[in-house]
């Protein structure tokens, strides 16, 4: 399939520099690649530019009052570490809920797990103010319930235990039945009203139930990608006093938390005592790894990577985790400074994956950093193609421009500095005005939300206020993709609770829905401050850009000046350059084909272009 450049897209540059060989193509097996976010990829070289929300910073919603628990102020699952949720629910939708097939081995929570809460009896002691005292029929009740959970039926139990629970005359009882039904809406995967409910234990006091809770808690918190109500579980509790079944999900947990707070060491300190039947093992390893990069020990962080890769070998070449393990060594050698094996890690990236253009370009900083300009002109020409035209890459412009410079092809430096104003003038300009006269976060979730939606159903972008591109790298940011995910699992909840025939009608439906709706609502406005944000910041880095490509701009003048001294002085460029005596037979052996770039890109060109213009510069 060929596709035409776009105007906007190089074809005003000289293209007879450029060749393509037609390299056979490997069967890339691409069935089993899953879906994965930035957050699994490693953080980038200090030296170099890039997002800052690699792996991605936690973010919490705005506090936003929601369903009142019973017998207690509104209920929160939030709050910062170390204290208890204050009076609004608090739901963190950055959590980095690890995909299936970043687990290594596929062991998880088991229903039997998840169902150890034992099954208690109603407290029938006193203490009971007076005129609350329960009746016969309430305590048959409450005993009928509890005989619905030990004979396995959950479902038909929850919305009986919920009543109970708020019953004035069962106070003494409250807790015990909250926890059990907490644990009944945890085995039937309702995370998130699960989660309202071991909260609500844990804030109580109560200490015959707390410890349990929190065991619970972190796992409604993990399931649902929640890293708050996970700070918040890990801040009540020593990890020792966990059973060994969660441990796994606590150190795992708790190492991101370190990562994110900056303290690599006490990062590494918990994702090594992962245990390696763990489903989180595999990104344990990688994030151990990332520790070490952020701790500057990078032997000990390419012994890690090099592990991965063995545990790995059977698998595809597409392999999410291979894939991003190769990135990560090239990125690990790049912060050594160690160009060659940086760029020799870079092309182990397979074009069949999402990571591909993102090595490309961060291949292309090897070469530039390693002298290697016409290698990084031969990127450059796969890199700005018509088929990356929607990606946000203003500073591949710029660095393209800068090696013309270092070349001193000044006529195609000029190109490249009008194409870059052209490209990413109306962008800035659409961004100030947006900014400028958006001040409500759900206008700018709705278009983060069609943009997220149309590259899911891989439909046209269309009816964004905002530049497709600008629109495109949003959804690409790891917070936003965090974010959407928790949007899904609570959509997942609301689906399922309204298909039950039993949990879908009565008092406890109310209640389920009124949670679940202000959940989403905040989440939505979270997601809206978050691409607020970075389209901020993305605003800032186009006029940082726009000011440097003005001193860009102003070498290649006094460049061309100097040139045309030479020029006059009869001192320019003479004699014949490296490659004048080599012939078109030394391209086409060993099966190449070489032929001009006549302005058409091709995709199974693409990653094949080799540039063979020689340098202008006077000796």
């Amino acid at each position: 399939m060929k596709k035409n450049i776009n105007t906007k897209l190089f074809k005003s540059l000289s293209s007879v520099f450029f060749i393509f060989f037609a390299i056979p193509s490997f069967a890339l097996d691409v069935s089993e690649m899953l879906p994965v976010g930035r957050e699994n990829l490693p953080a980038f070289p200090q030296d170099l530019k890039a997002p800052t929300e690699v792996m991605g910073d936690g973010v919490r919603l705005a506090q936003v009052a929601e369903a009142p628990s019973e017998g207690s102020p509104a209920l929160s699952a939030g709050g910062t570490q170390g204290n208890a949720p204050d009076s609004s629910v608090e739901a963190n939708v950055s959590g980095s809920r690890s995909p299936a097939s970043v687990g290594g081995a596929s062991s998880s929570v088991s229903p039997g797990a998840r169902r150890a809460a034992p099954v208690v009896e109603a407290n029938k002691g006193g203490g009971r103010s007076a005129g609350l005292q329960a009746t016969p029929a309430v305590q048959k009740q409450l005993a009928d319930a509890l005989g619905l959970v030990k004979n396995n039926q959950c479902e038909q139990a929850i919305p009986k235990l919920y009543s109970l629970a708020r019953r004035p005359d069962l106070t003494e009882e409250r807790i015990q039945i909250k926890y059990i039904l907490g644990n009944c809406l945890l085995e039937k995967e309702y995370n998130q009203i699960a989660a309202f409910q071991f909260v609500d234990i844990i804030r109580s006091g109560e200490s015959k139930y707390t410890r349990q809770a929190i065991e619970k808690l972190s796992v409604a918190a993990d399931e649902l990608g929640d890293d708050t109500l996970l700070q918040y579980a890990i801040s009540k509790v020593q990890i020792e006093n966990f059973p060994d079944k969660y441990k796994d999900i606590i150190y795992y947990r708790l190492g991101e938390i370190k990562l994110k707070n900056a303290q690599p060491q006490e990062a590494a300190a918990a994702f090594v005592k992962v245990s390696n039947s763990s489903r989180y093992y595999i990104q344990a390893k990688f994030n151990l790894a990332r520790s070490y990069m952020e701790a500057n020990m990078l032997n000990e962080a390419l012994k890690v990577y090099q592990n991965i890769l063995q545990l790995r070998a059977n698998a595809p070449i597409t392999d999410v985790n291979k894939v991003a393990t190769y990135l990560a060594i090239a990125r690990t050698y790049y912060q050594a400074q160690n160009w060659d094996e940086s760029i020799h890690w870079y092309r182990k990236v397979p074009r069949d994956t999402e990571f591909w253009h993102e090595a490309l370009f961060e291949q292309t900083w090897a070469y530039l950093r390693a002298a290697k300009f016409r290698s990084a002109l031969s990127n450059f020409q796969s890199h700005h193609s018509a088929y990356y035209e929607e990606f946000f890459i203003p500073e591949s412009l710029l660095l393209r421009s800068i090696v013309y410079l270092y070349i001193c092809k000044y006529s195609e430096m000029e190109k490249v500095l009008d194409l870059f104003e052209k490209s990413y003038g109306s962008v800035r300009n659409n961004l100030t005005e947006f900014l400028k006269n958006q001040k409500d976060p759900l206008k700018f979730y709705t278009e983060v939300e069609s943009a997220y939606f149309a590259r899911k159903s891989q439909k046209p972008y269309s009816g964004l206020k905002i530049p497709v591109n600008v629109a495109k790298t949003l959804t690409d940011k790891g917070d936003i993709k965090r974010a959407f995910l928790y949007m899904k699992n609570l959509s997942d909840e609301k689906k399922k609770l309204d298909a039950s025939p039993i949990l879908s009608k009565g008092p406890f439906a109310v209640y389920t829905s009124k949670i679940i709706s202000n959940r989403q609502k905040n989440t939505r406005i979270a997601i809206g401050e978050m691409a607020r944000n970075h389209m901020t910041q993305m605003r800032a880095d186009l006029v940082d850009f726009y000011e440097q490509a003005g001193f860009v701009r102003y070498e290649m003048i006094n460049g061309q000046k100097e040139s045309l001294k030479k020029k006059i002085a009869g001192k320019d460029l003479q004699g014949q350059q490296i490659d004048d005596n080599i012939k078109r037979d030394f391209y086409v052996q060993n099966g190449y084909e070489y032929y001009p770039f006549d302005g058409e890109y091709w995709l199974d060109e693409v990653g094949n272009y080799h540039y063979l213009g020689k340098q202008s510069c006077e000796q």
